[in-house]
């Protein structure tokens, strides 16, 4: 049975580390090694700063939620914002060589990279959502049993 931990924050980037602590609590109570728990943490830091920025325009009436669902064999999480949403497809390239020096850009394909699982969907009543999940790999890293 998965246990589920919702959160909503204004579109105030102070809230960062708040967020990771939690998510950092969290990776620890399932058991992730250290290094995969970074990884998830800086992924709910670069979905959280891209709905704060991107999504909300850091406009402190709009929501971010963020919903964690531990299961014995995974983690996912939702981060979902209230603003305009985008198309995946319209993002440049980071990994093209005229982004390579840019100082931003890079989020989402970190994302991709650190998680097993990353899906993107435009809300029907507006904004965007993120899911994000990671798997416990067997090697080393406790089964956290309900």
């Amino acid at each position: 049975m998965a246990s589920k931990i919702e959160i909503s924050i204004g579109s105030e980037l102070e809230y960062l580390d708040l967020l990771q602590s939690i998510s950092d609590g969290i990776t620890s109570f399932m058991g992730f090694e250290e290094d995969t728990a970074q990884w998830i943490g800086m992924s709910v830091r670069e979905a959280v700063t891209n709905a704060i920025q991107h999504g909300n325009k850091l406009e402190p009436h709009k929501k971010v939620d963020i919903h964690f669902e531990i299961a014995p064999k995974q983690l996912d999480i939702w981060v979902r914002d209230q603003g305009h949403g985008f198309k995946i497809e319209d993002l440049p390239d980071p990994l093209d060589p005229e982004n390579l020096l840019k100082p931003s850009g890079r989020g989402i394909f970190y994302i991709r990279s650190f998680m097993d699982k990353v899906e993107f969907q435009a809300l029907s009543q507006g904004g965007m959502e993120v899911h994000m999940m990671k798997v416990i790999s067997n090697q080393g890293e406790k089964q956290h049993e309900d």
